[in-house]
This record gives C-alpha cells, structure tokens and sequence, in this order.
C-alpha cells in the first residue's frame, strides 16, 4: 500500500525545484516559481501527514521500507538504499512537512533571485526528510551533510547583517562535526565482522521476501571493531553536539539565526537542529547500549552535567541579548539543554533509564521546533513592518500589530513551559524521567525554566505592550503606518501555533508513536 511512499515524499520537493526553476520562464516566472514551489511544500505536508498516520502503532518497528540494494555499483562498498520509519522518525517526519510549509509560506515576499532562493529551500527540505528516513549509516551521512550546501546559499545571499560570515561560521562548525561522524562510519565499516551499514535489522517480511537485513546495533555487541567502541561513540557524540548545539560548540548558531532569512530561521530551528537529537537517539543511544565492556550508561553522568551547563548558560547569555532574532537563538542553545538532559536519562545503568525521560527529550524535539518555529516566524513578521529587531527601540507594537503580538506571546508561554501547551509537557517529561536518574543536574537545569520566563516576558512586555521609549527607533510617521499579518501570513502562523495546543492538550498522539520508537532502540 505505501511502496514508494517514502521515496516520492523525501525527493517530490527537489524534483520540484529542478523542474520548475529549468522550465520557468516569461516576465511571470517568479510568481510561477513561487506559488509551484509553495504547492510542492503543501503536497510535501500532505505527505508527511499520510506517513505519520499511516504508521501502524499497533505492529511497530519499521515499515514502508525503500530498499534497493544495490544502489551503488560498487561490491566493496556494503551499502544498501533503505529508507524506513518507525516511531522514532515518524514524528520528525511530520515536523518537517509542517515547517517546510511553513518556510515556504514565510517565503512569498522574497523578490531577489527567486528561483535560486525556492531552489535551495526545497532541496533543504530534502535534505532534512532523507537524514530522519535514511535507515543506512552512508545515506544518512549524504543527506545529513549534503544540509550544509542549501544552508549555507541560503544565509550568504539571502541573509543580512553579516550573511557570508555566519554563512561560512555555520558551514566551518557543522563541516568539523560531520568529519568525526565519518571517522566513526569509516571505523564501523572497516570492522571485519561488521558487513553492513544498515542502522536497524529489517526480517525478509518486510522487505517484500529479500534477504533479511542484520543492523549494526546487533553486530556490534560481540564484534571486534577496529577502533575502541569509546572512541567511536565519542565521535559521534561529537557531531551530533556541534548540530544541536550544546555548550561549548554554540557559537555558530546565534550568529547563523541572526543573519538568516527569516524562512532558514524557522527551518533551522525548527528542524536542522533537530537532525542531531535524532541522531543521539537512533546511534548514540542505539548502537552503544553494550559494546566492547563500553555502554552508553558509562557517559551518561557527563551527558547531564553538560545539559545542565547548556541550559543554565544559554538561559543566562539570553536574558542579555537586545537584538530579537539572537534572544530567541541563545535560547535554542538552552532549550536544547533539556534534549540532552532526557538522553543523559538512560543512567548509569541499565537499571535506572528512564524511557519517561528519553521519551521527553524526543517530544522535546517536536515541540521546540515548532514553537521556536512560531517565534521566529513572529520576529520576521514584526521586521517586515519596523525595519528593526533592537528590542530598546520598540514599544508599544500591540496597538498596531495585535495579531502578530498574540501568536508571539503564545510562543512565549511555550517557550516558558506554560501548562496546556506543548512546552509544558515536553519539559515535565524530562524533568520526570531525569530526576529520578540525575536529580543534581535535573534540579539545576529546572532553574532554566525560570529563566526562559524572564527573558521572554521581558522581550514581549518591552516590544509590544510596554510605552514607547522617549527615543524611539521607529518615526511617528513609520509607527503610524504598522500593519497587521495579512490572511497569507496567517497561513504559516498557524500551521505552527496549531501543533503547540494540539500536542499541549493531547499529547499523546506524538508520545506513543515517540514511546515505541524508544522502546524499540532500547531493546
């Protein structure tokens, strides 16, 4: 019934792009380019909608499974094209239609170099659908690198401030992160008794009666790999610390968010983050549960003391920023924290994992992209009109701007964990699950949620419902001209505020496809 469902719903945005900015032509092409490209998004969502729904909850593990096996002409090389989700992707997967439409809705204003700026968006979209598809180690490392280069065009044309150094900042960081991720596939790859680079073992059932598939999870338990199973945990530990970001390896990420288009804002936040917390999960987590006398559960104290270090840190650095865009960036940097501390919940032991707690930091993930997504969405809305994100320069925008001020506070209240809405749930989960297991660090990162509530009542009280300031950054001819988000900006806004009360009141219709996933990487 879902042959090929994954395939077309990972490679319909690119071929899109391809497609539409090679034939486009007229003195209308840009409007072609831009609604086509707006449609593919929206078919992209529908997508991801069928794939989520359509994941049997009931028969678990992994399903509507892709594979060719080989894909590269080359016996050497032990590869297979295998994409499949389970309930540990199925909700990424869904996210990412969401914010793809989103970013493409956020887009319709854009008048520079259309076609390249809508080609390089879709290809992201690509990229980020195939890194949460991709059930083979090479794969995942194509499209989890393959990110950088629309990411990077993106911020470096398209971007303000300083668009090429952020651009090369971001690209030079992420670039670093991912050469350990390929140190630790090439180490993997060259153990003798490891004959595959499947992530996951698949039976022959489901792959239509081909030869069943025996992942590395279930290889490297007894097998004599060619570097210390310590050290290859560590770089992929690494790499996924320098994409989420955690303290120290942070810097690139308020820069990247401050200079980015407001669209790449909300992709990057939403979901390119994201990448790296999946990533932790299905191999840091999946692969190392007992390796060579090494497990994950020896790294797990270290684990919560550097998510205790990233909240309180990023919490800290964002009560002092003035400018919008780079307030909500640093608090990514702590938020993140929280994904780190559920992980850090598998104990030191077998014994003491909490499944509660790495469920949360999985929700955590769902949540944060789209309230975070929500958030920028709002700043790049309230720039369009003011021309300023200097927080001491705004005041008052309430009068003129409610729509846009609503949605901003309901992102806020979400940021801050505000009962009912998504981020309350995500953070009571961690802080459930961890406490149990690290009750030293959960206790501290728990003080960031006290934070998040200064810093972003702070920012909201002083752009939109606080006075004037005496010197205002806004003329009173410009400030008498603010409008409102229009029916099209509406659109985006709330495709993303919807999930923040749907998930806050209803949670579980994420956190058991979430809990099964979990289970299934901890067997």
């Amino acid at each position: 019934m879902f042959e090929g469902l994954l395939t077309l719903t990972v490679f319909l945005p690119a071929a899109v792009a391809l497609i539409v900015s090679a034939l486009a032509r007229g003195s209308n092409a840009d409007q072609q380019i831009r609604w086509i490209s707006i449609g593919a998004t929206v078919v992209t969502f529908f997508l991801t909608t069928i794939v989520f729904f359509g994941y049997d909850q009931e028969a678990g593990g992994v399903q509507m499974i892709d594979y060719f096996k080989n894909w590269i002409p080359i016996d050497a090389l032990r590869s297979s094209y295998i994409l499949g989700v389970d309930g540990l992707s199925a909700p990424l997967v869904l996210l990412t239609g969401i914010l793809g439409m989103a970013a493409s809705f956020a887009s319709w204003r854009i008048t520079h170099r259309v076609r390249e700026y809508f080609l390089w968006l879709l290809l992201l979209e690509t990229a980020v659908l195939g890194v949460f598809l991709s059930l083979d180690l090479l794969l995942f490392f194509i499209f989890f690198e393959f990110e950088l280069i629309p990411m990077f065009m993106l911020i470096a044309i398209w971007g303000s401030g300083r668009p090429r150094y952020s651009a090369m900042k971001f690209v030079l960081f992420t670039l670093a992160g991912g050469a350990f991720m390929l140190v630790a596939i090439l180490a993997l790859y060259v153990s003798p008794e490891v004959n595959t680079l499947s992530m996951v073992s698949i039976p022959s059932e489901a792959l239509g009666g081909a030869e069943s598939i025996v992942g590395i999870p279930d290889l490297i338990a007894t097998a004599n790999l060619a570097a210390p199973a310590a050290l290859i945990f560590g770089f992929f530990f690494i790499a996924f610390a320098v994409k989420l970001p955690l303290w120290p390896v942070h810097s690139w990420l308020p820069d990247a968010h401050t200079d980015a288009p407001t669209a790449v804002s909300v992709m990057l936040a939403g979901v390119l983050l994201k990448m790296a917390g999946y990533g932790l999960l299905r191999i840091n987590l999946g692969f190392f549960q007992e390796t060579q006398g090494f497990t994950i559960h020896d790294f797990a104290g270290a684990m919560s003391i550097l998510a205790a270090v990233s909240v309180i840190y990023g919490g800290i650095i964002t009560i002092r920023q003035t400018d919008m865009k780079r307030l909500i960036a640093y608090s990514s940097v702590s938020h993140m924290g929280f994904v780190m501390l559920g992980v850090a919940a598998v104990g030191s032991s077998a014994s003491e994992t909490s499944e509660g707690g790495l469920n949360g930091a999985a929700l955590q993930m769902f949540t944060h992209g789209t309230i975070t997504g929500l958030a920028f969405l709002m700043v790049g809305l309230s720039y369009d009109r003011t021309h300023t994100r200097h927080i001491p320069h705004l005041g008052g925008l309430w009068k003129k701007m409610p729509l846009i001020a609503i949605f901003f506070l309901i992102a806020g209240f979400g940021s801050l964990g505000l009962p009912a809405l998504s981020g309350f749930v995500a953070e009571i989960m961690v802080f459930l699950g961890a406490f149990s297991v690290w009750p030293w660090a959960t206790a501290v990162s728990a003080f960031g949620v006290v934070l998040a509530a200064g810093y972003t009542l702070w920012m909201v009280q002083r752009v939109f419902f606080g006075e004037r300031p005496a010197n205002p950054g806004l003329s009173d001819d410009v400030y008498d001209g603010l409008t409102d988000a229009n029916w099209v900006d509406m659109i985006p806004v709330i495709a993303l505020a919807a999930p923040i009360f749907i998930v806050g009141i209803w949670p579980s219709v994420v956190t058991d496809v979430f809990d099964m996933g979990i289970q299934a990487v901890l067997k």
